[in-house]
């Protein structure tokens, strides 16, 4: 077709591609980009499409922008809890105004579905009607809207909640790709795995095929968090349609999951060491074909997974091997090299494996419950060690199902049915050998109820010799939306537990549902048995080993980090809180994990050394200590159970000299390291050994943590239920500050909480705002010295005094204006 002068073609229905509009260009006047369901009247808005700018600045970007919303129409972008979302980010699109319809004839539950009327936080105006169209879209910076996909296409993967639409419009932006599809699919073992169907450019398909996915994987990791990169890249001539042109997705070919993960050249096993730790690998990071050449820490591994590797080699090949080894000789190759020289050289140390313990004997707390005891001796009823998670559900929802699966996992793990007790002055756990909960419905009319109701329970005290030290209560909004409330006191219970507990309850809920048996089995060995274990194992030359590196590291004048306080701080210390929040965007989330890589660390150790810097800035001292948090299952046979393992260990880091951030980073990278190898010992056997000077205002050893929340948390999910996470402030701090960082499908949360007799908001919120500036800073230029960033953060403060003072100034002027007026008037 030649085409048309003057001629305007309007093209809508399906999402325009560069290439077909380039086309049209190239034969009429003007071409408009338009956009609208059927439910908002047709069309709703409309972009005209340029040959020039969009397509240089995105000469291969699948899908033109829809632009923005016509006259009396009304566009939102929205998450999942119904809030706007930032420029760039996706979000389900609702549309408001005069175009809706009024609802889908004799069909009342879908129009209510469909159909809602809306309430923005913090505004004053009446609720919206709105359309729920579930089209993924998310805002341009010119304020344009660019289409991603239907929201049918968003699926949660591993805890991550994944828009497919988004990678599919990366992966067009590549050179060699036409068009593009991406479908979570299972592999043969049940997994879920993401699987990027292709049509290239390439004339032969059989050659690409070969190279596509080294081509496409490191193309998507420059662009995407690694749990959104497929494992699978399948190249095809053409994608199959619908008799009506759409993608038929259900009749994409099965991938072949036996397809080299790795960008190295297949390299198998060659010794019977290697082909052990590869099952290891498997086994851990979830991927079925791993080259020996691969690196562990690019397939996704972590600090956490680590830990558990070096678990595994301990049980497998009888060999102690220390943390650091794993970050040294991150393949198999090296790694196994490794593992024959320690078994040779006989360095290798057997260390005895947890074995059960018979329940006749009286049964001692673990070292870490010993410390938790003694605390509630001394304050009885306080809720400081309380765990608390709420869960909102929508759906149909089976209370009775819940409640058996929930004393199920009672029956499984006798710390959920343990009291402890004291006999002739020792401190035992008492186990009964039956506890069975019922789950109390409190019916409320109000979604405000919810954190009164929350907050009130999560600060209901424990008695620890009588009450079960575990608590569910279910808030009913409605039939079928409520909240369910879980609280455990921390000496039953610590981060990773609760992730097993919601994880057996999800399995058994959903077994039960279907009348189906339990299919999980029984344990092996239960926590009262690691206790046992851990008082025989940890003492002698063990107990001393791990001592010695503790004394040396921190000695016995650990300073006290004095921060600038809002007041002075009270004598003795208090647990009032509160916390703040920021949001790292997902691009500096990226950079802060390509820095950690590129140095051979952590995204720990980079946020870490960042964190010290701002407190050597605050505090003017080159002598930093901060706690942290380390889960402490270093053996194989612990990892499934519930249980207090949780371990602190004392961070403490020389910054003087004026380093470059890189070789701060070197010295913390080491500290950290050695302070995982030696991660047995108890901190509360550690505050004894090194017994600092008693100060009722601060908490012993140090007053500053940090943690990066990496714990494995399962995915919420039960057929026919929604369920959400509900953020519940307790308004408790245990430290003068608290940094919990977390990675989200948002990019990285930075919690900031802080002790209220201490600190206001603002110098909590100016705080956040210097850490992000030097994260900022450290990734564009990483040899930064630590005084330029000091300077740096000096000019900024120095900056927001003047902005201060003028505004001061200015409002003492327009305050003499108008006393002067009046007096004229008088």
């Amino acid at each position: 077709w030649e085409g048309k002068q003057p001629l305007k073609i309007l093209c809508g229905g399906e999402a325009l591609s560069r290439e077909l509009a380039n086309q049209l260009l190239a034969r009429c006047d003007a071409l408009w980009n338009v956009y609208g369901p059927t439910e908002t009247t047709i069309w709703s808005a409309a972009c005209q499409v340029e040959l020039g700018e969009n397509a240089i600045v995105h000469p291969h970007r699948y899908a033109i922008a829809i632009g923005r919303p016509i006259a009396n129409t009304q566009f939102y972008i929205l998450d999942q809890h119904l809030q706007p979302v930032p420029i760039g980010v996706p979000g389900e699109l609702y549309i408001g105004g005069a175009g809706l319809a009024v609802g889908y004839l004799n069909r009342p539950e879908l129009t209510a579905e469909r159909f809602i009327n809306h309430e923005f936080k913090g505004q004053n105006f009446s609720p919206i009607r709105l359309y729920k169209t579930g089209d993924l879209v998310r805002y341009l910076s010119n304020g344009n809207i660019e289409y991603l996909g239907r929201i049918d296409n968003q699926i949660k993967l591993r805890g991550f909640r994944i828009e497919l639409g988004e990678i599919e419009q990366v992966l067009s932006q590549h050179s060699a790709v036409q068009q593009a599809v991406v479908v979570a699919r299972d592999d043969k073992s049940g997994d879920k795995r993401l699987v990027a169907y292709v049509v290239t450019n390439s004339a032969n398909e059989e050659e690409l095929s070969l190279m596509l996915h080294s081509l496409l994987h490191d193309f998507l990791a420059e662009k995407l968090p690694s749990y959104m990169i497929p494992s699978s890249f399948v190249a095809l001539e053409a994608l199959p349609l619908t008799p009506n042109g759409k993608v038929d997705r259900k009749n994409l070919p099965a991938p072949d999951f036996t397809q080299i993960q790795s960008k190295e050249d297949a390299t198998i096993p060659l010794t019977p060491i290697q082909e052990m730790l590869t099952g290891i690998w498997q086994q851990i990071l979830g991927i079925e074909q791993i080259s020996i050449n691969d690196n562990f820490f690019e397939l996704g591994g972590h600090s956490l997974l680590a830990t558990r590797v070096i678990s595994q080699i301990r049980s497998i090949f009888k060999a102690e091997l220390p943390l650091r080894s794993l970050f040294e000789f991150p393949t198999i190759a090296k790694l196994s090299q490794q593992i024959e020289t320690t078994k040779k050289v006989g360095f290798g140390i057997a260390s005895s494996s947890i074995k059960s313990v018979t329940r006749e004997r009286e049964l001692p707390l673990s070292f870490a419950q010993a410390r938790l005891w003694f605390i509630d001796q001394l304050d009885p009823g306080n809720s400081n060690y309380n765990l608390f998670a709420a869960v909102r559900l929508t759906g149909e929802f089976n209370l009775t199902v819940l409640e058996q699966s929930l004393n199920e996992v009672i029956r499984r793990h006798e710390i959920l049915r343990t009291n402890f007790i004291e006999v002739d002055r020792q401190t035992i756990q008492v186990i009964s050998p039956t506890l069975t909960l019922t789950i109390p419905v409190i019916k409320i009319q109000q979604e405000q109820q919810i954190q009164q109701f929350a907050i009130a329970e999560a600060n209901k005290p424990f008695n620890l010799s009588k009450n079960p030290l575990l608590r569910l209560s279910f808030l009913e909004i409605e039939p079928t939306k409520g909240v369910l409330l879980l609280t455990m006191h921390h000496i039953i219970s610590d981060g990773w537990s609760m992730g097993l507990l919601l994880q057996e309850i999800t399995t058994l809920y959903q077994a039960f549902s279907l009348q189906q048996p339990s299919p999980m089995p029984e344990l092996p060995i239960q926590y009262a048995d690691f206790a046992v274990w851990q008082r025989q194992w940890l003492s002698g030359e063990v107990l001393q080993t791990q001592l010695n590196y503790w004394q040396q590291q921190l000695g016995n004048n650990l300073p006290i980090l004095n921060l600038p306080t809002d007041r002075p701080r009270p004598s003795i210390q208090t647990f009032r809180g509160a916390k703040k929040t920021l949001v790292l965007s997902p691009q500096l989330t990226k950079d802060l994990k390509d820095l950690s890589t590129s140095f051979g660390s952590t995204l720990f150790m980079i946020l870490l050394s960042v964190f010290k810097i701002l407190l050597h800035y605050l505090s003017g001292q080159s002598d930093i200590v901060v706690g942290t948090d380390v889960a402490n299952r270093n053996r194989s046979e612990t990892e499934g159970l519930i249980g207090f393992f949780v371990n602190q260990l004392v961070l403490r880091t020389d910054v003087s000299g004026n380093p470059s951030f890189e070789d701060l980073l070197a010295r913390i990278r080491q500290i950290t390291l050695d302070a995982y190898a030696h991660q047995d010992l108890p901190f509360d056997k550690l505050v004894e050994v090194l017994n600092p000077e008693r100060d009722l205002s601060r908490t012993p050893l140090f007053q500053v943590k940090f943690v990066l929340q990496n714990t494995p948390m399962p995915s919420l999910e039960f057929a026919g239920l929604s369920l959400q996470p509900l953020e519940v402030d307790k308004g408790t701090s245990r430290f003068d500050l608290l940094l919990n960082m977390a990675e989200t499908e948002r990019g990285l949360i930075a919690s900031l909480e802080y002790n209220t007799d201490l600190f206001n908001e603002s110098t909590i919120a100016r705080f956040l705002s210097h850490f992000e500036m030097l994260l900022d800073r450290v990734v564009s230029n990483p040899d930064v010295l630590l005084n330029e960033l000091k300077e740096f953060l000096a000019a900024a403060d120095e900056q927001q005094r003047n902005v201060k003072e003028e505004v001061y100034q200015e409002s003492v002027r327009q305050k003499l204006m108008r006393v002067k007026r009046k007096s004229v008037i008088n």
